[in-house]
């Protein structure tokens, strides 16, 4: 079905509304609840959710009714992201079932887990998936009916929503959904737009080279914002929205919610002269010595050598991935508000200002 033609929704903003953007949820309704509390939406604005608001996280089918319900008020707008085009399962051969059932067992977790466990169906009893479809099909004909009602796009007068990106040499409604709801790496495509095109999809911290940073990022040249803070997907992510003042606007702001304890530093340290970011896609290590709290590792591709969290490693072979880590020391100064998202025998791993790293003084 990523072979159809892109469905693109034109959205008329009035004079002086604020537009919020807001990406990748992944099915984290705290996380979601708590950011438009703290950006102070209202229904003087505009929301636009820019696909992935299902899968990865604990709560797709709580997120998806609370999204309805705010889409109901009309001054809520979503899109379709590559982890929510469910309804393509009922028009898929029946080969696939197999496969989509493997997935559901597998992550024991996302929509179709969640709408089996809510309507009493054991996802591991499952023989006739197909009969198993139907009857999800008749009991969440509300929620299956949304869905299949969403656009791949959503274009405004001075901006175009997608969830991963598009392409500048050809009109947004030639584009397959396909284009728009995979375009990894969008930033690093080269591409420039007449329009400012803001997408989701591609953690923007993949996109850091040394230091990791979850803060949307808004490049002039291209008129590309990237605004996914890799909220679910990565340990210390966060969720963004980005705030446009109103339509036409180029003074971007940005708010984010992380659920970390906030502490405030005591002592200063300076940064570190060498960092590295070791990051998915890329996290492949050789163990060179294995402790309990933390392991000397040497990064396969590059050699670079940092300790990583033991619990971090995928496996205890000696060559495993791990999750995303760098040794990166941040510059902090007495007063500096810091959220904390490991607290080590050694130090603390925290956040600020959207940059992570650690912290070895003494917080309060």
């Amino acid at each position: 079905m990523y072979e159809q033609a892109a469905r693109i929704q034109k959205l008329s903003v009035a004079p002086g509304r604020r537009i919020l953007a807001v990406s990748d949820i992944h099915g984290n309704l705290p996380y979601l609840r708590a950011l438009l509390e703290k950006a102070a939406f209202g229904t003087d604005d505009e929301l636009v959710i820019a696909g992935d608001f299902l899968e990865k996280g604990p709560e797709s089918l709580a997120t998806l009714r609370y999204l309805m319900a705010l889409a109901r008020q009309g001054n809520c707008h979503l899109l379709l992201g590559n982890c929510d085009h469910w309804n393509d399962v009922f028009h898929e051969h029946e080969d696939s079932d197999e496969q989509i059932v493997q997935y559901i067992l597998t992550k024991k977790r996302g929509l179709l887990w969640e709408m089996c466990n809510t309507a009493a169906l054991d996802p591991f009893e499952v023989d006739d998936f197909a009969a198993v479809k139907r009857r999800l099909r008749q009991l969440y004909a509300a929620e299956w009916d949304f869905l299949d009602s969403l656009p791949h796009a959503i274009e405004t007068e001075h901006y175009v929503f997608v969830h991963a990106g598009m392409r500048p040499d050809k009109p947004l409604r030639a584009h397959t959904a396909e284009e728009l709801m995979h375009c990894d790496a969008f930033l690093r495509r080269g591409w420039r737009f007449d329009k400012w095109v803001i997408a989701g999809h591609w953690p923007v911290m993949l996109y850091g080279r040394d230091t990791v940073c979850a803060n949307p990022i808004v490049d002039r040249d291209a008129r590309i914002i990237s605004i996914d803070g890799g909220c679910v997907l990565k340990d210390d992510g966060q969720l963004n929205a980005l705030l446009i003042p109103y339509e036409g606007s180029e003074d971007f702001g940005f708010v984010a919610y992380d659920p970390f304890p906030l502490r405030t530093v005591k002592t200063a340290q300076a940064a570190s002269e060498r960092s590295y970011y070791i990051r998915w896609g890329d996290s492949r290590v050789q163990v060179l010595q294995r402790g309990e709290e933390f392991s000397r590792c040497r990064h396969v591709r590059t050699g670079y050598e940092m300790d990583i969290l033991t619990r971090y490693l995928f496996t205890g072979e000696p060559i495993t991935d791990c999750n995303d880590c760098t040794d990166y020391v941040l510059p902090l100064e007495p007063g500096d508000a810091v959220s904390v998202v490991e607290e080590t025998s050694r130090g603390y791993f925290v956040k600020h200002k959207g940059v992570s790293g650690w912290y070895f003084g003494e917080l309060i």
